[in-house]
């Protein structure tokens, strides 16, 4: 488990990054007119943020397991982070949890209206569900390289 707490949030920053630049490929797609690689694309970004949520939940998992805790804590130590680091990130993941838990849902009914050729409604649920999504991607990448990264102790 301790190996799991440790290597797992390298893992699941890499699948926001890949799901970051697949809704950005994909975005150009639709708007190439290109449907079926543009449907590619979002499935596969659809897919990657699948496995990004089963291994995040597996982290919190084993990261109680190891520490007790089902977060890593920012660091408090000024030596370590400013205060103003400190604010950025919970500024970030003050928006980034709760956005975080509307994704899956607005993925899979915008999925679901594309599938069905619904395409009204599909747009105006992506005009929602797409820049959330990505805004989601990017601050999960942010988060990690805050976290494990420039202030990891």
């Amino acid at each position: 488990m301790e190996w799991l707490a440790a290597n797992l949030p390298h893992a699941t920053a890499s699948l926001n990054a890949v799901a970051t630049v697949l809704l950005l490929v994909g975005l150009s797609k639709i708007r190439q007119g290109r449907i079926a690689a543009h449907r590619n694309l979002m499935l596969a970004a659809l897919v990657v943020s699948s496995v990004f949520l089963g291994l995040y939940l597996l982290h919190k998992v084993a990261l109680f397991e190891t520490t007790g805790s089902y977060n890593k804590p920012f660091p408090r130590d000024p030596a370590i982070a400013s205060a103003t680091a400190r604010g950025v990130y919970l500024a970030v993941l003050a928006t980034h949890i709760p956005l975080a838990m509307t994704v899956p849902v607005l993925a899979i009914w915008a999925a679901v209206l594309g599938f069905k050729d619904r395409r009204a409604a599909h747009r105006r649920v992506v005009r929602f569900a797409f820049p959330i999504w990505l805004y989601v991607s990017v601050t999960g990448v942010i988060v990690y390289f805050m976290l494990y990264q420039l202030y990891a102790t």
